[in-house]
């Protein structure tokens, strides 16, 4: 069970690595292919809507054959294969069916690691697992930075695509030799995702899920990167320095809201307080988007470390699921979360090209995404309040 568990932590490595390379591959991607800021968003969205789109299939999957095969089959075919289509990506409308791709591979890694923790482990456990294991795997938003800024630098984007396509592949060859499936629950070919919908509890908590990575998630691994270029005349290596900081951040905020709840005796309170701060980062960004670069970055860093609430949200909302629908309950719940993300990105792509098309001065699209950022974590978290909190 550890070393599959290790698979599947280097499984999500390389999953929190795919959702937000495309930053620092910005300056590259525009030279070669033409791709706008606009492009690029679409395809970045592309990535969280069919990672979220594949949800659904994906919680029938763990609970009727297990994660081992889940997981292992699609990361070969998505991740390995969309590396590789990237790798030979002509157009921006490549890195989009890539991106999408890649999405598919990455889908069931994090929820196979969630449906072991829920299924092997005490309740009390499941936020801190699951809070370690995006800790671990945030090394893989680390290495989406500088790091591969380098690797663009030093072999070009095309080897480095060329490089992970088979990292990929082995690291699914590694989950199917490795991971254990837990017993199987007697029922558990019965029920759907409607039937955790029919859950009341969980429709106070879906809000928020759908809103709470956004900011964050849309400010690392997509809008940074133009914003510090535009405002702040930034080079790639600048670029990823800053999303290496702000990936640092976000590993350390994982670890840090994991064992809160227990800490504390309470979910729904750690999760109010984290995403009001980020909505607080994301408002004075918008009234001061031109504040310089370094109070930018650490703003975006703010924004970016204490959206990391999602493990606590999980673990609130798996607190109201039986056990026979487990893999359907946290698929779900991840399904408004990532789909959420992917929706935004695809939204705030919009607003970017709306703002930039009736106005001259850069920043304002950005006062526009800044102030759509905070709106959205605050409307979230109005039902949110209404929600019964429960540690069990």
């Amino acid at each position: 069970m550890k070393m599959g568990l290790a698979l599947l932590c280097a499984a999500y490595v390389l999953s929190q690595f795919f959702r937000a390379f495309l930053a620092v591959m910005t300056t590259s991607l525009q030279r070669d292919l033409g791709a706008t800021p606009d492009d690029l968003a679409f395809a970045s969205g592309m990535w969280f809507l069919v990672f979220a789109l594949m949800q659904i299939p994906i919680g029938e999957a763990l609970d009727r054959v297990g994660p081992r095969l889940t997981a292992s089959v699609l990361l070969a075919i998505g991740g390995g294969g969309g590396a590789a289509l990237f790798a030979m990506a002509t157009t921006p409308a490549h890195v989009s069916v890539a991106m999408a791709l890649i999405g598919v591979g990455c889908a069931p890694v994090l929820m196979g690691s969630y449906y072991i923790f829920a299924r092997m482990f005490p309740p009390a456990m499941f936020a801190t697992l699951g809070a370690a294991m995006i800790g671990v795997g945030s090394i893989g938003n680390l290495a989406s930075a500088a790091p591969m800024a380098w690797a663009v630098e030093m072999f070009g984007w095309r080897e480095t695509l060329w490089g992970l396509a088979g990292v990929s592949i082995l690291v699914a060859l590694g989950v199917w030799a490795l991971v254990q499936d837990p017993p199987r629950v007697e029922g558990a070919n019965k029920g759907s995702a409607l039937a955790v919908l029919r859950i009341p509890a969980l429709w106070l908590i879906l809000p928020l899920l759908a809103v709470n990575y956004a900011p964050a998630a849309g400010l690392r691994g997509l809008w940074v990167g133009p914003y510090l270029s535009d405002v702040y005349g930034a080079t790639a290596q600048v670029i990823g320095t800053a999303t290496l900081i702000m990936g640092a951040a976000m590993v350390f905020s994982a670890f840090a809201y994991g064992p809160l709840d227990r800490l504390l005796g309470t979910r729904k309170w750690v999760v109010v307080a984290g995403n009001t701060a980020g909505a607080l980062g994301c408002v004075v960004l918008a009234f001061l988007p031109e504040a310089g670069y370094w109070p930018s970055v650490v703003l975006c860093t703010t924004v970016a470390m204490f959206g990391m609430t999602y493990p606590v949200i999980m673990a609130h909302g798996r607190s109201f699921l039986p056990a026979h629908l487990t893999g359907r309950g946290v698929t779900l719940m991840n399904l408004f979360s990532i789909g959420g993300v992917g929706l935004f990105q695809v939204v705030t792509g919009r607003l970017y090209a709306q703002s930039a098309a009736v106005t001259e001065n850069p920043v304002d699209p950005y006062q526009v995404l800044f102030a759509f950022f905070a709106a959205i974590l605050l409307l979230g978290m109005v039902p949110y309040l209404f929600a019964r909190d429960r540690l069990d």
